[in-house]
């Protein structure tokens, strides 16, 4: 199934959608404001704050400013979390990690920290954002902005030549990113032979942390995202394939939260990021539809092991993608101070793992990082830490839902909006779901980049067909086709 993301850059934030289908997308991205009861401007008290916090900032007493760290994010982002500076050493690497210090920014029951509660995450819409800390933080004081010296919590990861963790270390200290690049950049610098010291070094540690996330059973779906992007008169939709250099960062990302994950468990508190193992009902059920659609997977293969090589543009392989989606539902946060929880691992991670790496827009990633600099030097973790463990569950449950289904609800109304003026025309699509005892099921347009509902009898699960756009309603949402 195609992962869906709003993207927006600085200069598309708050920008209205146009013509042709502006008044629809207005009416409509309003409507779900409402719908999802999502915030809107930040109370006076926790602006005050977020301004004093600003100005008058306690700078720990580490400087690793001479750390030649880089971001790598989508471009336009200014909520920066994380900077990376990779070296090698004798025997391996090391690998350097700042996170946004945001608790350096956030007091403990103060407005801005009771504010974030009720939050949660930030939410992305087409035409803005709902941040989870004022943008004086989120976007300035707290974000890794090239140029700038920001306080971090700083992870020194150290790993042998095949790229197994053999150290870590924690504590706070500044730092200064020397450059904001993305994705492309990175991808094109490294293609062609440009790639000096932190991307030359991040292209060899993320093919080695790939390959031992397959060899321990870890599962990265090579899906395309689905993306709603700006086009200048308005909306539109559009599949985007991953870049190699996507995967190798988020692997210092997972590598940073199973690190993490290993400090809480060993100190006996903290916060988990789990997902159950499938069921055995689940796993025979995926074998079932990988044999009808032709994707090999031999007996002693993972599921990781299968999705590694598939090809999202082969019509069956995008169809058991989707399908086989059910043997990574139920992830969850769970706390745990004392006893470790009855499940402590991530199945598609196939390790226990926590998030970290996103303070400024995860309020959980706070939490837990106070947690584990508290454990890294070896302290108590405070009260108020410990007393707001045990509701982040619930907290986050609540706020992933929300933003979820707001994305949902986004990438449905500009999927009707984009739709609505050629009802009646024929398309190319692949069936990626059936429905089990009735008519019906999925299918996946590809222009526009479309997931919608289509109607008839005995879909052919995993073949190309052509369908007839029967409904796209921005009111509601709706889009609908037919076998044509």
């Amino acid at each position: 199934m195609p992962h869906t993301t709003i993207r927006l850059s600085g200069e598309q934030a708050g920008k209205r959608a146009g013509r042709p289908d502006g008044d629809d997308l207005a009416t409509g991205l309003a409507r779900i404001r409402h719908e999802f009861g999502l915030p809107g401007d930040f109370p006076p008290a926790v602006l005050d704050e977020a301004q004093q916090a600003a100005r008058s900032l306690a700078v720990p007493d580490e400087d690793r400013t001479d750390l030649p760290f880089v971001t790598i994010d989508p471009p336009g982002s200014m909520d920066l979390d994380q900077a990376l500076c990779i070296e090698k050493r004798l025997g391996g690497y090391r690998v350097w990690y700042a996170i946004a210090d945001v608790a350096a920014f956030v007091r403990p029951g103060g407005a801005m920290d009771l504010e974030a509660r009720t939050r949660g995450e930030t939410v992305y819409l087409p035409d803005s954002r709902v941040p989870l800390h004022p943008t004086v933080l989120s976007e300035g004081a707290a974000s890794l902005l090239p140029g700038q010296v920001r306080p971090a919590a700083l992870w020194c990861v150290d790993l042998d030549s095949d790229g197994e963790l053999v150290g870590v270390d924690l504590r706070r200290a500044m730092v200064r990113s020397r450059e904001r690049l993305d994705y492309a950049t990175v991808q094109a610098a490294v293609d062609a032979g440009r790639a000096e010291g932190t991307l030359k070094l991040l292209s060899k540690v993320g093919p080695l942390r790939l390959a031992l996330e397959r060899a321990r059973g870890g599962v990265s779906l090579p899906t395309p995202e689905q993306e709603v992007v700006h086009n200048g008169d308005g909306y539109a939709l559009e599949f985007r394939a991953t870049l190699p250099c996507e995967a190798w960062n988020a692997q210092i990302s997972l590598l940073t939260g199973m690190s993490a994950a290993q400090l809480m468990l060993d100190a006996g508190i903290g916060v988990l990021r789990v997902l159950p193992p499938p069921a055995p009902r689940d796993i025979v059920k995926a074998r079932r539809v990988a044999a009808a659609l032709g994707v090999p997977w031999p007996e002693n293969a993972s599921y990781g092991d299968v999705v590694h090589d598939l090809d999202p543009k082969v019509p069956g392989h995008a169809a058991f993608l989707r399908e086989s989606t059910i043997l990574l539902r139920g992830a969850a946060y769970t706390a745990f101070d004392g006893a470790p929880p009855r499940v402590t691992g991530h199945s598609a991670v196939a390790a226990p793992y926590t998030h970290v790496t996103a303070p400024l827009r995860r309020l959980v990633d706070r939490y837990a990082t106070e947690v584990c600099v508290a454990v890294a030097a070896g302290e108590p973790v405070t009260e108020q830490v410990q007393e707001a463990l045990s509701v982040l569950p619930e907290q986050m449950s609540v706020a992933g839902r929300r933003a979820s289904g707001v994305e949902r609800a986004c990438v449905d109304l500009v999927e009707a909006a984009v739709l609505h003026r050629r009802l009646g025309q024929s398309f190319d699509a692949v069936v990626i779901d059936v429905d089990e005892g009735r008519p019906g099921g999925q299918v996946q347009v590809t222009d526009p980049a479309v997931v919608a509902r289509c109607d008839g009898d005995r879909l052919p699960l995993g073949e190309r067909v052509r369908v007839r756009l029967t409904r796209a309603d921005p009111a509601t949402r709706e889009v609908r086709f037919a076998l044509a």
